[in-house]
C-alpha cells in the first residue's frame, strides 16, 4: 500500500512534470528562434495549405514541402542577402573606405568650428559600425549555427503541416483555458502574426524602395545600401526610413547643395512619411493593430535575444505574452463571477 494520498501522488506528478520542463526549455533555448520561427510560417501559410489541401485535394506532404520552398525563396534567402550585404558595407565603414568620407569631413569641419566638437562625425559613425557589426553577426557568423536553425525551423513546421488537424487538436487539448478562449486565443494570435509580420513587413519594404529610389533621384551614393538600411529601421515605428533623409539633406546642404537638401528633406518627411500612415491604416482595417510602444518594447526585448530577427520576433512575442495576459484575465474574471453566484445565496441567508 502506499505512503502517499491520490492528491499527493498528483501534486508530486506535476512536481516532476514542471522541474522536467523548465530542464527541457532550458536545453531547448538555442533552438527557440527555429521553433518561434516554425510558429509564425506556419500561422502565415496555414490558410494556404489548407485550401490545396482540403480544397483542391493535393498531397500533404508534397504541398507542406512546396510551401517549405516558397518561404525559403520569400523570406529567408532574400533576408540572408540583405545580412550580407549590410556586413559587407559595415565591414568598408572599419576600413576607412565608406563612400561618404568627404561628406564627414565636411561635417567634423562645420562641428569643430562651431560646436567645439572635431571629429564628431567620425566618433558617431565608428560608434554606429560597431554597433553593427555586433548585431548583424549574430544572425550569420557561423554557417553550422544556420544551417541548424532553418533546418529544426522546417522540420518542425512540415509535422505541422502534414498533421495539422492532430497538432491543432493536441494544443486544444493541453491548453489551460476553455475551449471558446483557446480558439479566441488563436483568433488573436494569427492577428498578431499577421500584423507584426506581414503588416510591417509590408511597411518596412516600401520605405525602403522609396528611399532608395529618394537617395537616387537627389544624388545620394549607393542607394541601394540606404535602402536596405531604411527597411530594416523601418521596423521601429518611431524611427522608421524618413528619419535617414534628415542627416542625408544635411550633408547635401554642407556641400552646397540646398535645393537638393530640402528637396530631400521635404520628399522623406510628406512622402514617405504620409505613404507609410496609409499604408498602416490599410493594414490595420484587414488585420490587427499593433502599437507602436509593443513595436518598440518588442525590438529591445528581441535583438538581444535574436540578433536581427529580433526588430520581428521581438515584436510577436510581446504581442503573445500579452495575449496570454489578456485570457488569464478573462478566465480570472470568470471564475470570481462563477464564485460569486455559488455564495450568493449563502451570503443572502
Amino acid at each position: 500500500m502506499s505512503i502517499f494520498t491520490y492528491k499527493q501522488r498528483n501534486n508530486i506528478t506535476l512536481i516532476s512534470i514542471v522541474l522536467l520542463g523548465c530542464l527541457l526549455f532550458y536545453a531547448l533555448t538555442d533552438l527557440f528562434s527555429s521553433i518561434l520561427g516554425a510558429i509564425v510560417l506556419y500561422t502565415i501559410f496555414r490558410p494556404l495549405y489548407i485550401r490545396l489541401v482540403e480544397g483542391r485535394g493535393w498531397n500533404k506532404s508534397m504541398t507542406a514541402i512546396l510551401l517549405i520552398i516558397a518561404s525559403i525563396i520569400i523570406v529567408v534567402i532574400p533576408f540572408l542577402t540583405l545580412c550580407i550585404m549590410m556586413i559587407g558595407k559595415i565591414s568598408g565603414l572599419n576600413r576607412d573606405n565608406f563612400p561618404i568620407d568627404q561628406w564627414l569631413g565636411k561635417l567634423d569641419h562645420l562641428a569643430g568650428s562651431k560646436f567645439k566638437q572635431a571629429h564628431i562625425a567620425d566618433t558617431l559613425m565608428l560608434k554606429l559600425g560597431n554597433l553593427a557589426t555586433d548585431l548583424f553577426p549574430s544572425v550569420i557568423s557561423s554557417t553550422i549555427s544556420i544551417f541548424i536553425t532553418l533546418l529544426v525551423m522546417y522540420f518542425l513546421l512540415y509535422f505541422m503541416f502534414v498533421q495539422f488537424r492532430e497538432f491543432e487538436a493536441g494544443l486544444l487539448r493541453y491548453a489551460p483555458f476553455r475551449e471558446q478562449h483557446a480558439l479566441k486565443f488563436a483568433k488573436a494570435l494569427r492577428d498578431a502574426t499577421y500584423s507584426n509580420v506581414l503588416g510591417q513587413g509590408i511597411i518596412s519594404i516600401t520605405q525602403g524602395l522609396l528611399l532608395a529610389n529618394g537617395f537616387f533621384l537627389f544624388g545620394i551614393p549607393d542607394p541601394v545600401f540606404w535602402g536596405v538600411v531604411g527597411t530594416f529601421i523601418s521596423f521601429l515605428p518611431v524611427v522608421g526610413a524618413p528619419t535617414l533623409c534628415i542627416p542625408a539633406a544635411i550633408i547635401l546642404i554642407a556641400n552646397d547643395h540646398t535645393w537638393k537638401g530640402v528637396g530631400l528633406l521635404m520628399y522623406g518627411i510628406l512622402f514617405i512619411g504620409n505613404v507609410d500612415n496609409v499604408l498602416r491604416m490599410v493594414i490595420n482595417k484587414r488585420v490587427a493593430n499593433t502599437h507602436p510602444i509593443i513595436s518598440i518594447i518588442g525590438v529591445f526585448i528581441g535583438i538581444p535575444l535574436f540578433g536581427i530577427l529580433g526588430l520581428v520576433f521581438g515584436p510577436v512575442l510581446l504581442s503573445y505574452f500579452l495575449l496570454l495576459v489578456e485570457i488569464y484575465e478573462t478566465n480570472r474574471m470568470a471564475a470570481e463571477r462563477l464564485e460569486r453566484i455559488k455564495t450568493g445565496p449563502d451570503i443572502q441567508d
